[in-house]
């Protein structure tokens, strides 16, 4: 299976491929750092400025937070979880870091296939134990 990449749609010309790339693609939204063992939010949002389609036949199957190789979680939505009106999925993944993580998100759409985020890197600080 072909994985599809964001590219700056600023660089782009046409506003129909301009549309197609950013509706697909997956974009983390989180602090640059977090402490270990603490909880931290991650936002992955499908879609920035266009919104995708919610239709029986062609939505957002299921979106993924990735740490490096390792699936961190995973949330699956419906044909019609968005209202069957086009739309931006977005999910808030909680998850506690023990170090220094290396996040992405990989969104599926059910006509166009996989779709992979920008790498983001997030320190972690540990914390300082209290005697």
């Amino acid at each position: 299976m072909k994985i599809n990449r964001y590219q700056d749609i600023t660089t782009i010309e046409g506003e129909g491929k301009k549309d197609y790339i950013d509706r697909h693609s997956a974009f983390l939204h989180c602090e640059d750092s977090a402490k270990a063992g603490e909880k931290f939010t991650v936002k992955v949002k499908v879609g920035d400025a266009y919104p995708h389609p919610d239709d029986f036949d062609h939505y957002i199957a299921w979106v993924q937070l990735w740490d490096g190789e390792n699936m961190l979680a995973q949330t699956n939505f419906t044909a019609g979880a968005l209202g069957s009106t086009p739309n931006q999925a977005e999910v808030d993944f909680y998850i506690v870091p023990g170090k220094k993580m290396k996040l992405t998100a990989a969104a599926f759409c059910t006509k166009h296939g996989l779709w992979h985020s920008d790498e983001k890197i997030v320190e972690v600080e540990k914390v300082a134990v209290e005697a």
